[in-house]
């Protein structure tokens, strides 16, 4: 189940009964499946655009040659690894903004939400 113990009292106190808060937990595990899904459509390799920050940073948008995005979830975790040409990243979660842009949570080495882009224009 998705909520922990905490939520699921809240739920209840509101109520909503078990079943109702196990049916909760599998809309939210589909929502996380489908932006899976979406972001592995939107992550096909070749060339893509972001505004993500490094060091010595002169505030231009970046250029990266991307292999692929291994992402999976469970429940409502979204988690993977994003594969760039000579490097890569965890990925931590993530979310399709619009047609043209996701964003994705990188954890080691980058730490921070960076939006993703085949067009530099859409950043």
């Amino acid at each position: 189940m998705h909520f922990d113990p905490r939520e699921q009292a809240a739920l209840r106190a509101v109520g909503l009964d078990d079943e109702d808060i196990e049916t909760a937990a599998d809309h939210v595990a589909s929502a996380v499946d489908e932006a899976a899904a979406d972001l592995d459509d939107f992550f096909g390799g070749g060339t893509y655009y972001s505004d993500m920050d490094t060091v010595h940073d002169d505030g231009k948008i970046r250029e990266h040659e991307v292999d692929h995005l291994d992402v999976y979830t469970h429940a409502a975790d979204l988690r993977g690894y994003l594969k760039f040409d000579r490097w890569g990243v965890p990925v931590e979660d993530g979310r399709v903004l619009n047609d043209g842009v996701v964003e994705l949570t990188l954890g080691d080495t980058v730490n921070d939400r960076v939006r993703f882009a085949r067009d530099p224009d859409a950043l």
